[in-house]
């Protein structure tokens, strides 16, 4: 479910070839028709009326255009992306994890077989020790919807005062389809905030911690830093509430280094195992009681919480931890068939549970970058793409508007000089006459 209904069919085709992962660049070009073909005809005029357009030129001409067409432009990513990798560093993970089909490692004697889950990804992994039991295209890009909620609570909860309140905007209250009821103008305690987020996904109140930052763009600036710090670099965030975003996409390996760091975040986990909880809204309004929509902590012994996610485009997504005979696992699931994904979490934990030990890692979770490696350590390079990085939200920048004035100035003295010579001609003998 698109927050602009109007903008819904533009952007349809590329969600669908995002929520397919990086297999949907044929699909995607082939789909995004005609609001495709007038976007790359202004960036083909541009660059043949200035050739000496950078590439972050293009980059910020298409977040120039308008947000349909932008989805437009959004990158097509291809079988030989480099997601998952860093610059002289390989497959974050384990080279193993390079795979896109299912992936474990049977020992030599009997097994349990991997249980069949109709999801596109998925990971399930050893929290304790790092270790990846098994997994399906792990590092395939995939739509989060509200399982990004989990990289906006670790990153702010550690940051925010949980005692402090936050003046709901306008922008927060009437953000759809999942909220809470908050009310515009009215202040909310940030932990009531961020407990109405977890427990019942409410979109509103995610939009609201992130706005307690200073402002929501600066909240979203911060989770894409801390999914930097974790080596989350399938992750990109564009909203705090995991609404489908232009260019916004996380992979199952980067959803379980979420996973794994929120297990070191207690009131993170104390939020997840509430069963219900009155949250209060403005008087006269009563405090309504929120419910916990993860079933699983009642029907799935050892369970720890969970996350549930859903659009349209990503289908349905979903974070777990659970906890049995002292071992801590958890589990990702991405692009899964709706309504199923606590049925197949279960079954991957259970078959985790009984393999733990016994089958061999497929890869590791990698620990998160010290402070001082964060702050210092360069982007990696750009990877291969068959359109240009996603588009930026935001207006263009000045240098980009100079080269606009330059391509503007460009046409109106060539369509000047036609119109001369035209009239030139017309004043005088035609040509051959």
């Amino acid at each position: 479910m698109e927050l602009d209904t109007r903008r819904r069919s533009a952007g349809r085709a590329f969600h669908r070839a995002v929520g397919r992962g990086r297999r949907a660049p044929v699909t995607g070009h082939r789909a995004a028709g005609k609001g495709r073909r007038t976007a790359a005809g202004l960036l083909v005029g541009g660059l043949a009326l200035a050739p000496a357009l950078s590439a972050s030129g293009a980059q910020a001409l298409a977040s120039a255009l308008p947000v349909t067409r932008a989805r437009a432009l959004a990158p097509a990513w291809s079988a030989s992306g480099a997601s998952g990798t860093a610059s002289g560093r390989g497959t974050i993970g384990g080279p193993q994890l390079a795979g896109r089909g299912v992936i474990v490692d049977y020992p030599a004697g009997r097994a349990q077989p991997l249980p069949k889950v109709k999801a596109s990804a998925f990971v399930v992994a050893d929290a304790g020790s790092g270790q990846v039991l098994a997994a399906k295209d792990p590092h395939g890009w995939y739509l989060p919807a509200s399982t990004l909620k989990v990289l906006t609570a670790i990153t702010l909860m550690p940051v925010l005062n949980p005692d402090a309140t936050v003046v709901t905007t306008r922008q927060a209250a009437d953000v759809e389809p999942s909220k809470v009821g908050l009310i515009a103008g009215h202040s909310y305690r940030i932990s009531d905030l961020f407990k109405a987020m977890l427990m019942i996904s409410a979109n509103d109140a995610a939009m609201s911690v992130a706005q307690a930052t200073g402002s929501v763009s600066k909240g979203v600036a911060m989770m894409n830093a801390e999914a930097h710090r974790l080596q989350a670099d399938d992750t990109v965030a564009r909203r705090p509430n995991g609404l489908n975003g232009p260019g916004q996409h996380v992979s199952a390996y980067d959803e379980a280094l979420f996973a794994r760091q929120a297990l070191t975040i207690p009131q993170f986990m104390y939020d997840e195992q509430l069963r219900t909880m009155r949250f209060p809204l403005k008087p006269p309004h009563k405090p309504v009681t929120l419910w916990n929509q993860n079933t699983m902590l009642e029907t799935y012994r050892g369970d720890l919480g969970g996350k549930i996610g859903w659009t349209s485009a990503s289908k349905t997504t979903f974070i777990g931890w659970a906890r049995r005979g002292g071992h801590t696992l958890v589990v990702t699931i991405l692009h899964c068939k709706p309504l199923y994904e606590l049925t197949y979490a279960a079954r991957l934990l259970d078959w985790g549970f009984d393999e733990d030990g016994k089958v061999k890692p497929v890869g590791v979770l990698v620990p998160p970058l010290p402070a001082h490696t964060v702050a210092h350590r360069a982007a990696p390079p750009a990877s291969p793409r068959a359109l240009p990085p996603p588009a930026k939200l935001g207006v263009p920048s000045v240098p980009l508007l100079a080269g606009l004035g330059t391509v503007a100035l460009a046409l109106v003295t060539g369509v000047t000089l036609a119109v001369v010579i035209r009239r030139g001609r017309r004043a005088g003998s035609p040509p051959g006459g």
